[in-house]
């Protein structure tokens, strides 16, 4: 039997992987140990009756009755608050999905990584803000972390059995997102409704909007650097409109793997779950006779200049992935409210980076949980005072 957590069921990531689970209890017996959310009781309240989860958690405090009241008679026991996500992540299962959004799914990956059991990492903020302090926790417990972003399982793939001292360049594929072909005064017009049009991949809506302005992308270029342990200088991004080639590796030798797939985030999630085994999903089969072409592009940074952002605050210290992200959250928090345009999230983030309230956190280490909750803390207070002008 597989014991199983879910932390952040009611995502898209959430969702697809109850689907893989589904699929693969015809061949492992899989028992569903906890189930979080942030806000939504009720899809919370559906998925944990239906795969009769011993625990559904809720992170907002106050949604607490709403969800006990729901789950009343149903032998599944509630509890509420972000503490209680990280102290079910502490006593562990034997595979533990963390598909939180944001930097609420550090402290979660922080905590499975000392059950010495197998983390399948959706949250990338795990290790764009504590990726020293995370490996260091992997490494001491040992535990097994797998990555489910589908550009990272891409690279995890075609690395297996290779050495990463073989390797030239490790190269991120992008989208492009649904503004890949505006001029740059159209992006500046670009609406709420419009960012959230992903033309490829079914997201969430602010990993939709990340997309948009590629901030996912300038967060997954950090991530690799911890997740490989590899230099940012030699991990490069290629627009791939199609979306079908995830990601590649550029070997030394002038051979190049790559991992193609239909666009379904199933398939990395299955991958992480049966590791090491390939099994079965209920994924469309790739076909390769009927794509015409592949494409790729450089990436037009006077469009997109979120991913210099990534490079730049590598450079700057460990800490400035957590500063990078908790300003790039409230500035993204304001877009949505419709108080900045989809250009200004940007113009927001590069305010802050530039301030000089974070030029004290340069070069400092980041392998203590609480230095990295500050840098965190008052980089969001200092974005949320930021201003246009």
């Amino acid at each position: 039997m597989t014991t199983v957590n879910i932390f952040g069921v009611t995502g898209s990531i959430g969702s697809s992987t109850l689907s893989v689970l589904n699929f693969c209890s015809s061949f492992n017996e899989i028992k569903i140990n906890a189930l979080s959310a942030n806000n939504n009781v009720e899809l919370l309240v559906k998925h944990s009756i239906a795969h009769k989860a011993n625990y559904a958690i809720v992170a907002n405090p106050n949604k607490y009755r709403e969800l006990k009241n729901a789950l009343f008679g149903s032998g599944v026991i509630a509890l509420a608050g972000t503490n209680c996500i990280t102290e079910m992540a502490e006593v562990g299962a034997d595979w533990t999905m963390n598909a939180i959004v944001g930097f609420a799914g550090l402290e979660p990956s922080i905590a499975t990584a000392k059950t010495g059991k197998v983390l399948a990492l959706a949250n990338k903020e795990s290790l764009v803000c504590g990726g020293d302090l995370l490996n260091s926790t992997l490494e001491d417990f040992k535990t097994t972390l797998l990555p489910v972003d589908s550009e990272h399982s891409a690279i995890f793939q075609c690395l297996n059995g290779e050495s990463t001292e073989d390797v030239d360049k490790i190269i991120l594929t992008a989208s492009g997102g649904p503004f890949r072909k505006w001029s740059l005064n159209r992006i500046k017009k670009a609406t709420l409704k419009e960012a959230l049009a992903h033309p490829n991949w079914e997201m969430g809506a602010r990993i939709s909007i990340d997309s948009a302005s590629m901030f996912n992308k300038a967060l997954e270029v950090i991530e690799t650097k911890y997740l490989f342990n590899f230099p940012i200088e030699r991990i490069k991004v290629l627009v791939h409109p199609e979306s079908i080639l995830h990601s590649m590796v550029a070997f030394n030798d002038g051979s190049v793997i790559a991992q193609l797939s239909v666009p379904d985030m199933r398939g990395a999630i299955g991958y992480a779950f049966n590791y090491p085994l390939r099994c079965s999903l209920p994924v469309e089969k790739l076909k390769l006779e009927q794509i015409s072409s592949l494409n790729f592009e450089k990436v037009d940074s006077e469009k997109f200049p979120a991913l210099d952002l990534a490079y730049s605050c590598v450079s700057r210290g460990a800490l400035f992935g957590t500063i990078l992200n908790a300003s790039k959250e409230i500035a993204l928090d304001k877009f949505i409210a419709g108080e900045i345009g989809f250009l200004d999230i940007t113009f927001i983030v590069k305010k802050v980076l530039d301030s000089k309230e974070i030029i004290d956190f340069e070069n400092k280490s980041a392998d203590k949980l609480e230095d990295i909750i500050c840098a965190d803390s008052l980089t969001r207070d200092i974005t949320r005072a930021a201003s246009l002008t």
